[in-house]
């Protein structure tokens, strides 16, 4: 895909020795010259991502939580301004067209997701409203995002005290820098927390963010070492770990994102039917690849089982934490569970790999 969203900091993350790559035609920064030493301070410190290449819309009008509700597989209806959510979004078939963060705020639900799908999820929501009063916004243009991630992160203190729970929000107006939006979200499993930004201050509290995390050991950290580090702890992307073929029982999403106590929505009846009385024939899991691998298998690589296909990668790094690569995958169920070890083939011929239990690696 043609990489055509720039960054809104170009300069300023050049400035700090920034390369650049694209992810879903959007412009990420990979890394800032020492991907090891980022994915470090993601592990073992805190770092500081320009995540602004992400989707944002926001959904206004008095019927919004009704409309959003009706929408996808979380309760959007329980949540009070200043909390929040993660859910799917399915077809009525129940397949996945994208995950979200889901954002209760005063006036507004504000959905993160992945880059790429602004088009796709404002046609899919549209396309459902009939005498709604719901309006559809895109608003990435206008706020940027910044995370601060790692075990040390709320150390970093943000303009204000960071939310309780995951996912929960507050609002800081600051007579300089505009309305602002601090958000819990431990985005690696560990801890962690974004700031919506408006654009007109968003350099000036990246700078900020910079210059306080490297008070606490951290750094600014690039794409390639978050990639990593979320691959490491089994957290799924969607476009890559679970797309249009998948449902979101497959994905290892289920407990996080779905609600089984909640109204109608589109995809339900599939879902719970599912859960009631079914199951799902694969599942994504977390391999330990074979240490003697000197290639690093490609995504979509076959896992097999006695020689027969039962599954196939689909993210793949090498862990720098292990000295090891590392996958995620879709496993038939039969033969899923945790410690198995299956065959998979690659240029270095047939390689061992191990299931292993969540979180992955560490």
């Amino acid at each position: 895909m043609n990489d055509t969203t720039p960054l809104l900091l170009r300069e300023f993350h050049q400035s700090l020795g920034a390369r650049f790559a694209a992810v879903n035609g959007a412009t990420v920064v990979a890394d800032y010259g020492a991907a090891l030493a980022e994915h470090t301070a993601l592990r073992e410190t805190a770092g500081v991502l320009d995540l602004s290449f992400r989707s944002r819309l926001c959904l206004t009008g008095a019927d919004r939580a009704r409309f959003l509700h009706g929408q996808i597989t979380n309760d959007v209806k329980r949540l009070r301004p200043g909390q929040g959510c993660y859910a799917a979004l399915v077809t009525a078939k129940g397949k996945m067209q994208s995950d979200l963060n889901v954002f209760c705020l005063a006036d507004e639900l504000l959905l993160d997701f992945e880059p790429g799908l602004t088009p796709a999820v404002t046609q899919r929501l549209e396309k459902f409203i009939v005498a709604d009063d719901v309006q559809v916004v895109d608003v990435a243009p206008h706020y940027g995002l910044l995370s601060v991630q790692g075990p040390r992160a709320e150390e970093l203190k943000a303009f204000a005290d960071l939310p309780a729970n995951q996912l929960s929000s507050v609002k800081i107006s600051d007579p300089t820098l505009g309305d602002i939006y601090l958000m819990n979200n431990a985005r690696l499993g560990s801890k962690g927390f974004d700031l919506f930004i408006p654009a007109s201050s968003f350099e000036v509290v990246a700078d900020i963010l910079n210059v306080g995390v490297q008070s606490i050991a951290g750094r600014a950290c690039g794409w390639t070492a978050f990639e990593t580090a979320r691959i490491e702890v089994g957290i799924p992307r969607f476009g890559v770990d679970m797309d249009e073929t998948n449902l979101p029982l497959e994905c290892g999403i289920e407990a996080r994102a779905v609600s089984y106590a909640k109204g109608c929505y589109i995809g339900q009846e599939v879902i719970n039917r599912i859960h009631s009385i079914g199951h799902v024939n694969r599942e994504l899991r977390g391999l330990r690849l074979a240490d003697d691998s000197q290639t690093l298998p490609t995504r979509g690589a076959k896992l097999f089982k006695e020689g027969k296909e039962v599954g196939h990668l689909t993210s793949v790094v090498f862990s720098p934490a292990l000295k090891a690569n590392i996958a995620l995958g879709y496993v038939r169920r039969e033969v899923n569970q945790i410690g198995n070890e299956l065959t998979l083939h690659s240029s270095d011929g047939a390689l061992h790999a191990k299931i292993t239990a969540p979180p992955l690696f560490y």
